[in-house]
């Protein structure tokens, strides 16, 4: 459970997604030519190439951070921040993307360092490298607004931890992050974005402000987007690990000739929502930030909707079954709109909080939907790939986290694996 929450707040999840097979009804392309960071497109002879663009690598959701998720002593104003992230797709030029969404006032950033991660808060020190945002080290980030730092050149390999450090200057009032960040992150008094170490820092498991890398590929690259909740976001994984089910498909993805040109990018937000409520926007207020939003998206898995259902009475529960079906309707007209193709994952079992009859009937109706609609251009039953074959109401134990929702490292595991890859091959 995130800390913050109250009442059924607490047992919110993050959905993930799976795949039975499909594959899509039209021959969609997506994505949009490479810019930099004033928006600029960038020529075709880049660093990677005849017809490179701009596609993302990592990303996660960002949402006003609760009182109980903020940055630990000694705080962000004055000390330096490092965050490791695990990318999916390699790349020799990059962006950064960092968020003040949610802040409520300018945070300012007088050095930013990236370093090929080393764990435990350590960076490989030869391959420290400070990036610009307009040609200067220093960054202010207005209410409200992103910045894309300068394209810069790193060799940035497939399936790697990068390590992102950050000296704060002025940092005060509400923070932008994401608390379900799943990998621990470190504070440090003073500057010490290029230190070997940071034995002693104050460590947390949440990200604070960064919210995408980029990677300038070539144009048969492209990003899949997985838009979730909790179970998405991994609750139930072993921090540090990276066994989310989403970075276990991207294994999957890079170790597929056909599919290694293929990102992956989780927006998943624990508790999350896509009607109203939750925790973070809904998915319904933030598809354009994190699905249309995304550099070189070409393809969107949705699997959301168990928070929705969870938090319905006994009398709305098909009422929620049915907007949430007009919702996904709307997520595809939207995805094709922007040339991408959607993939609907089904709703996996409800858990021991959340389950009652008529929330199990709304989550049947909105599962069969899905399967059958053919609104989507594919299907990716998650709810079959992890379900008990002997109880379709639970998951099978040997997935199970404990709370009959969120599934274990096995269980995500098993998720990735009934992916169909050939959704995947343009």
């Amino acid at each position: 459970m995130l800390a913050g929450c109250a009442g059924w707040l607490a047992t919110l999840c993050m959905a993930c997604s799976s795949s039975s097979g499909g594959g899509p009804r039209t021959p969609l392309s997506g994505g949009s030519p490479a810019t930099d960071s004033a928006g600029a497109e960038v020529g075709a002879a880049g660093a990677a190439g005849s017809g490179a663009r701009w596609v993302g690598t990592w990303a996660c959701g960002p949402q006003t951070t609760e009182q109980g998720n903020l940055p630990p002593a000694p705080g962000l104003n004055g000390n330096t921040l490092r965050q490791a992230i695990h990318v999916t797709l390699g790349g020799r030029r990059l962006r950064l993307r960092l968020s003040n969404e949610f802040g409520t006032n300018p945070v300012t950033m007088d050095a930013v360092h990236v370093a090929a991660y080393r764990g435990g808060g350590a960076i490989d020190t030869a391959s420290d490298q400070a990036l610009t945002f307009g040609g200067t080290s220093t960054v202010t980030i207005p209410v409200g607004q992103v910045s894309w730092s300068d394209p810069f050149d790193y060799n940035l390999v497939a399936l790697s931890d990068l390590a992102i450090s950050i000296h704060f200057t002025d940092m005060t009032g509400d923070v932008t992050g994401h608390p379900g960040s799943r990998t621990t992150s470190y504070i440090q008094s003073g500057n010490a974005v290029s230190a070997e170490s940071m034995a002693s820092a104050a460590s947390t498991a949440h990200w604070y402000f960064i919210t995408g890398l980029d990677v300038l590929a070539e144009g048969s690259s492209a990003a899949l987007v997985v838009l979730g909740d909790s179970i998405t976001d991994g609750r139930g994984s072993t921090t540090d690990r990276n066994d989310r089910w989403p970075d276990d498909l991207a294994r999957r993805l890079q170790a597929n000739a056909a599919t290694a040109t293929v990102a992956v990018l989780n927006q998943g937000i624990g508790g999350n929502a896509v009607l109203s409520g939750g925790l973070g926007p809904t998915a319904v207020q933030r598809f354009e930030r994190d699905v249309l939003g995304q550099s070189g998206a070409r393809w969107l898995i949705v699997f959301e909707g168990v928070n929705d259902i969870g938090g319905s009475s006994a009398t709305g529960a098909a009422t929620v079954a049915n907007n949430l079906i007009g919702a996904f309707q709307n997520f595809v007209t939207k995805a094709h709109q922007a040339n991408q193709r959607a993939y609907g994952a089904t709703i996996s079992p409800l858990g021991t909080n959340y389950f009652t009859t008529e929330r199990e009937s709304a989550r049947q109706t909105v599962n069969d939907w899905i399967r059958t609609s053919n609104v989507f251009d594919g299907v990716i039953d998650l709810d079959a790939a992890v379900r008990d074959p002997t109880n379709a109401a639970i998951l099978l134990a040997a997935y199970d986290s404990g709370d009959g929702l969120h599934l274990n490292p096995t269980g995500y595991q098993q998720m990735a694996d009934s992916v169909d890859l050939s959704l995947f091959v343009q």
